[in-house]
């Protein structure tokens, strides 16, 4: 019983092997979704204005929004990324491995390189390029300290974790 996937303006969300989307998560438009990547409970990718690409093994936890720039900006997010529960991802680019906290919000232009962790409630403002390595926390971010090995440890173990109990939930057909 997967959510709602809505085409737009004539195009499908496109879902590879193993994605699960929640019965509540919606998923429009011009959006592809990699192998083995879970959209959690009201979460909402809307590709309709521009694209959304999401890589493999990447995990949008519950009320994550996911939207485009019409004029500018499409969202990018790579593999093994973790995006946690109500966090803003809007007109980005979130290279592979990153870890972003709760409530978060990524703005437009801005990019996340590989390795980075966005803190809970942290603000990536419009443009902002957010160094790979580091802890990035605050209104606007700033950069705090490098990731520890404990938040390292996360950002390596979580997606797989969360892939796991993804096919749970398809094993069991929801």
């Amino acid at each position: 019983m997967p959510g709602l996937i809505l085409p737009y303006r004539g195009v499908t969300p496109s879902l590879s092997e193993g994605v699960f989307v929640a019965p509540s998560a919606s998923v429009i438009g011009d959006v592809e979704i990699g192998e083995d990547t879970n959209i959690w409970f009201s979460v909402v990718v809307r590709g309709d204005v521009n694209v959304v690409r999401i890589g493999a093994r990447t995990n949008l936890q519950d009320g994550t929004i996911v939207h485009v720039d019409s004029a500018k900006y499409g969202t990018f997010i790579g593999n093994d990324v973790t995006v946690g529960h109500a966090a803003v991802v809007h007109a980005c680019t979130v290279e592979d491995k990153c870890f972003i906290g709760m409530q978060a919000t990524i703005m437009d232009g801005a990019v996340v390189e590989s390795g980075a962790m966005v803190a809970a409630g942290a603000l990536v403002t419009p443009g902002k390029r957010i160094t790979g390595g580091y802890l990035w926390a605050g209104v606007p971010a700033r950069r705090v300290r490098p990731v520890n090995a404990t938040e390292q440890e996360m950002i390596d173990v979580v997606p797989g974790h969360y892939v796991d109990l993804a096919r749970e939930y398809l094993d069991v057909g929801v």
